[in-house]
């Protein structure tokens, strides 16, 4: 354990070194490389911010990250948001007037949507002005999900939930052609009409997926809607890059006023950081976003504490010595309390490794004896990875280590699940592979793919140093790099890779949201990367998913858990203490949750200096 804790101070320091070469290559090029030069903003409230990784677009219907939903809700419009400041996490109608009308058997909604609310001025409509969202536009952006030409990764939400929408989809998917779950009885009534009970509707329809997309921008852009955002949200695109996204005012949105009382403020949570000077503006308060793509979390600190260039950005781990003066309760130092605000709490979601049972070499196969040995080689390589010595190197020992893939943060999770699978031992994956046949000579190559980043590079070999214990060969761990989040979430969904090392963040509290990443129908591209197919697990899912949250539910959601566990399917897993810091003259709640980018619009900086 010293030494990977020694490794990992060494990698702190090239850390930094590397963020001196980033900074002078990204941050330096903040001010220069946007459209409008630094004395166009003189006087304009301009929020600068950081995130991980890239977009790979903006279209809603590929939405499927969290960095794209962060531009996606800022640009687009959705039924429903979260309560910017109340936690636990509460819906609120955005565009719906109010929460939906239930029938008594769960299987009607019905939403009103807000009048009086226009898609963004585009070339796309009539002499370029932007016209009214009506309803019709909300069952035209559900139905484009399921039109093959949209590529979609956000139709597992709503396959086999709403009445005819699977069927129109076969039938050619012809727009012209109405679907009976999908009405629009007037220009501003939504019916929803699904196949059987979804609890979790209300909270798919805020989520960036849900975002609606006015007919002629599609029929204007086509694939390039991607990156030709029209939308009703908040905010303009100025620009988008692998860099940044520059986001403008969008000057033709509705009168919104912060009610901060309804926001969830409570002055013993949120006293002390500025929010109520927000109370009663117009949204968005800032003129400006500008999100820049980060992959290196030292850069993005220094950037934040030495430049002034960033407004907010999140501490890792390995610089949490630095920066805080107690970890329980997080505190900072006294020199940055000066500075900053923070909000640290453990991440909704968690960091895991899947294989992908696609892969002849670690998945099912036609030959059950191979598949057999496959099962025990994956079961090998779980029993070699540190969960322990991954919290240490790289989270402080703030991470909370737990089995399965049933989430701490959410009501059913159990504390009390036995903990051997996340518990190394070396001794019992050797004898795992031997018994299984495998040796030195006939193990397969491992192909480790990662978006390019030193923090990655270090996961990875970290990783090939545990294989290396348990007798796996150290050229056959075999690393592809890729050039952004976006390439390796598109190889995932392409079944390419035979290990999936990724984090998750839970689109709404609710444990359905990770048991349906090993749903069978929501296979690659869908979801379910681990390509997980068990008909006993989609049973009990499908049972489960018409359930209101109670004992029973929750039993069978326990059950599922396990059986992902005695598949080896993923080794899990980890949930993140995130610390966010952000700039004192900055009244904001930041989140990387499920308010995720709904945020952007309350945030309140000072006008730059003319």
């Amino acid at each position: 354990m010293m030494s990977i804790q020694k490794r990992g101070a060494m990698g702190s320091r090239f850390l930094a070194v590397f963020a001196i070469v980033i900074l002078a290559q990204m941050l330096g090029a903040c001010s220069c490389s946007d459209n409008t030069a630094p004395t166009e903003q003189a006087g304009l409230k301009v929020y600068r911010v950081a995130l991980d990784q890239t977009p790979r677009d903006l279209d809603p219907a590929h939405s499927s990250t969290l960095y794209q939903n962060h531009i996606v809700l800022n640009l687009y419009d959705t039924l429903y948001s979260y309560e910017y400041l109340a936690r636990p996490y509460k819906l609120k109608p955005r565009l719906a007037v109010e929460l939906p009308e239930v029938s008594a058997d769960g299987l009607t909604y019905t939403i009103r949507l807000r009048k009086g609310v226009r898609f963004m001025d585009d070339p796309a409509f009539e002499e370029g002005k932007g016209r009214e969202v009506t309803a019709a536009d909300v069952v035209y952006s559900l139905k484009r999900h399921f039109d093959p030409e949209t590529l979609s990764s956000g139709d597992w939400f709503w396959k086999n939930r709403i009445k005819g929408l699977d069927a129109w989809k076969e039938a050619g998917a012809d727009y012209a052609q109405p679907v009976e779950g999908l009405q629009a009885p007037d220009s501003h009534t939504l019916v929803i009409r699904l196949t059987k009970p979804y609890p979790q509707l209300v909270h798919t329809l805020a989520q960036g997926y849900a975002g609606v997309v006015p007919r002629e921008a599609v029929a204007r852009y086509g694939r390039e809607l991607a990156t030709h955002p029209v939308g009703s949200g908040p905010y303009k695109l100025e620009k988008f890059d692998s860099t940044q996204v520059v986001l403008v005012r969008n000057p033709g949105y509705r009168e919104d006023r912060v009610d901060l009382a309804a926001e969830g403020f409570d002055p013993a949570l949120h006293g002390g950081l500025g929010l109520e000077r927000i109370d009663g503006l117009a949204l968005p308060i800032s003129d400006r976003v500008h999100v820049y793509f980060i992959a290196e979390d030292t850069a993005r600190v220094t950037s934040l504490t030495k430049g002034g260039e960033l407004h907010t950005a999140r501490l890792p781990a390995l610089m949490y010595e630095q920066f805080l003066a107690s970890t329980e309760p997080a505190a900072l130092k006294s020199q940055y309390a000066e500075q900053f605000n923070m909000v640290a709490g453990l991440e909704s979601g968690f960091v895991y490794m899947n294989f992908n049972l696609d892969d002849p070499d670690f998945g099912v196969t036609d030959d059950p004896a191979q598949s057999a040995r496959n099962k025990a080689l994956r079961c090998a390589i779980f029993k070699g990875f540190d969960w322990q010595l991954r919290n240490s190197a790289y989270y402080s020992n703030l991470g909370e280590i737990f089995p399965g893939i049933i989430t701490p943060t959410v009501p059913e999770f159990d504390p009390n699940l036995p903990r051997d699978t996340v518990t190394r031992d070396v001794p019992g994956a050797k004898k795992l592979l031997t018994e299984a046949g495998w040796n030195a000579d006939n193990l397969p190559e491992l192909v480790y793919g990662i978006p390019s980043s030193v923090l990655q590079t270090q996961y990875f070999e970290q990783f090939r140093g545990f294989m290396g214990d348990i007798g796996y060969p150290r050229d056959k761990i075999v690393l592809k790099r890729y050039a952004t989040f976006g390439d390796i979430a598109k190889a995932w969904r392409n079944s390419e890779l035979p290990l999936i090392y990724k984090g998750w963040t839970l689109d709404y509290p609710d444990a359905e949201n990770t048991l349906q990443l090993f749903y069978g129908p929501n296979a690659a591209p869908g979801s379910n990367d681990s390509n997980y197919r068990n008909p006993a697990y989609d049973r009990l899912f499908e049972e489960a998913s018409v359930m209101q949250p109670g004992t029973n539910r929750t039993a069978i959601y326990r059950r599922m858990n396990q059986m992902v566990i005695d598949d080896c399917v993923s080794t899990t897993g980890l949930s993140r203490t995130q610390v966010l810091l952000w700039d004192k003259r900055v009244a904001a709640y930041p989140d990387r949750g499920f308010v995720g980018g709904f945020y952007f619009p309350y945030v309140d900086v000072p006008a730059q200096e003319r």
